[in-house]
This record gives structure tokens, sequence and C-alpha cells, in this order.
């Protein structure tokens, strides 16, 4: 499949300043010059006008881990699984590793950059409904920042590997989940040591609005075993449930 990708750079906060984005989106969506741009007639089914359904069906806000970027070799490979799927996607980074050194920031600035990048995704969407979620940290920043203030035309969060816990094993983190008003996708490893799944469940049962789908033998950074149940490419897996709970 045919992918268009631009870069570009939003404020992520006033102190803070740009950042840097990738927009990935299957071509004919939309959003560059020519035929397939915004200029183009689109069908009320979502058509291209021509009677040709539209390549992508929704697009994700996909932020990383606390210890990577957007361009780590994760990123791209879910990006580009999550692209054929179906599903284009705009990965960011947070001033810290836009920096590329330096710690973590603090949550205030990780959360109004995640509000930052889900309004850039808005702007940019052509009509896509939008969701957003991404790696560990940045699942549970959007999680964190919409249980605070609800974030307007966000359709859902995904989580790929929600930290649940670190190496002493409670439920701590997963309190403000009660206060999200959007539904919520866990794509969680078997083998993940930050979210036990004897306590992953629970929570996830206890959501108005939640799904928790397994991933055989992986980890916490979706590493998988040999004895696997299944032939299907991990990446693979995370984009098809993704894209098929996206758009139902």
């Amino acid at each position: 499949m045919s992918v268009d990708t631009r870069e570009f750079k939003f404020i992520a906060t006033e102190e803070k300043g740009e950042v840097s984005a990738i927009l990935s989106r299957p071509a004919g969506t939309g959003g560059s010059d020519g035929p397939d741009g915004p200029d183009s007639p689109k069908g009320s089914d979502g058509s291209d006008g021509s009677g040709s359904p539209a390549a992508a069906h929704a697009l994700l806000v996909l932020g990383h881990g606390s210890g990577t970027n957007m361009r780590h070799r994760f990123m791209e490979e879910l990006s580009e699984a999550l692209n054929d799927a179906g599903v284009a996607t705009l990965r960011f980074n947070y001033p810290y590793s836009e920096k590329g050194g330096g710690g973590m920031d603090g949550e205030k600035v990780r959360l109004a950059t995640v509000r930052a990048a889900i309004e850039t995704a808005k702007e940019n969407a052509d009509g896509l409904p939008v969701f957003a979620g991404g790696h560990s940290m940045s699942g549970r920043m959007v999680s964190t920042a919409c249980s605070r203030e609800p974030i307007e035309g966000l359709r859902g969060i995904v989580f790929f590997a929600f930290p649940l816990h670190a190496s002493k094993k409670n439920t701590e983190r997963a309190e403000h989940l009660k206060a999200v008003e959007a539904p919520m996708l866990f794509l969680s490893g078997q083998r993940d040591s930050m979210a036990d799944l004897d306590l992953l469940q629970p929570v996830v049962d206890d959501l108005a609005d939640a799904t928790l789908h397994v991933v055989d033998t992986a980890d916490h950074g979706f590493k998988v075993l040999k004895r696997r149940n299944t032939d299907e490419p991990v990446m693979e897996e995370l984009a098809r449930v993704s894209a098929e709970w996206m758009n139902p």
C-alpha cells in the first residue's frame, strides 16, 4: 500500500516550544496537494468521489514509550503495520525526546504535549475519526489527560502495553481510568512484567467501555517467543486488532 508521509512541527507548550511530528496516511485519504488532496470531492459514504472507499478509516495519534522517540524501530514498524491495516498515524516527540538527552519532561509538560498532538491530528484528519494512545507511557498520558478533562472529538484510546505497575504490583496507576469517558482498547503482552494479567483483567472488566486483547507470549515491548500460538507477525496482530476496534 502506498503511504503519504509528511513531517512537520507543532507547539508542545509555549515554554518548551516546537516538537517534531510525522503524519503517515494510506494514499488516497486526502491531506496532500493533487487528486487526493483536501480540495478533492468526498462522497457522503467516505469515498473519494469516484465510488472507491477511502484508504484509511481512522487516524491514530501514536505516542512513544518513555525511553525512546517517534523514530524508534518499534514505532516505525507499528505505524507501517497500522497504515497497511487502514489506519493513518500521527507520531510525535515530547520536548525531552526532541532534544535527545536529559531526563523525561514533568507530567504537566507531557500532558500538554499529548493534548497539542491530538489537536494537531484533528486539524489534519480530513474527516477521519481521531483516536489516540501509544506505547506504555504515552498511552497512560492520553488517558490521564482525558480523565482530568475530556478531549472533544476523541473517539477512543488505544493502549499498546499499558504500564499498570512497576516492580511493586498494584493497580494505583489505573485509578484514573474510571474517570475516562472515551472507549478504551488495551493490547497487552502475556509476559508483560509491567501489567500482570491477573491484575489488569479485573481493571478492564470494571471499566464501562473497555476491551482487553492479550498478545500471546509477548513482553512489554511486544517481543514474542517462538512457541507463540499463531503465525501472524506481532505487529500485524496489533494493527489488525486496533483497526477492527476502531472500525467495528
